[in-house]
C-alpha cells in the first residue's frame, strides 16, 4: 500500500492508540461475571463465576499484530525522516528580535 507522509503518521497515531488500549489488561474487560442463586449448604446461597469472554491467547495476539504493525509504520516514518531533506527559510533557525525593543545607547 502506498500512503503519503501525512497518511502514514495518521496510521501511526491510530495504531499507537489501538497499542495503547490493549496493553493494560483489563480483567473487568475480559471475563464476564454470571451470578447464579442457590442454596448451599451452611448458609451460602450465592455463587458468582468469573467466565472469560474471550481467552488470553487471543488477547495477547491481538495485541501483538497491533504492536507489529505500528513497528513497521514507525520504520517505514523513520525511514523517510533520514531520507527527506527540506528547505526552510534563514531566519527560522535564528534567534527571536524584537521590533519594539528599546535600544539603550
Amino acid at each position: 500500500m502506498k500512503l503519503s507522509l501525512a497518511e502514514a503518521l495518521l496510521l501511526r497515531k491510530d495504531l499507537q492508540g489501538k497499542v495503547d488500549r490493549l496493553r493494560p489488561i483489563d480483567q473487568k474487560a475480559i471475563y464476564e461475571t454470571k451470578v447464579a442463586r442457590r442454596s448451599a449448604a451452611e448458609g451460602i446461597d450465592d455463587i458468582v463465576v468469573a467466565v472469560p469472554k474471550l481467552s488470553f491467547q487471543q488477547f495477547t495476539a491481538a495485541f501483538d499484530w497491533h504492536a507489529k504493525q505500528l513497528r513497521r509504520v514507525d520504520a517505514v516514518i523513520q525511514r523517510a525522516n533520514w531520507d527527506t531533506s527540506v528547505e526552510i527559510p534563514d531566519e527560522a533557525g535564528q534567534d527571536y528580535v524584537d521590533p519594539y525593543a528599546v535600544q539603550v545607547k
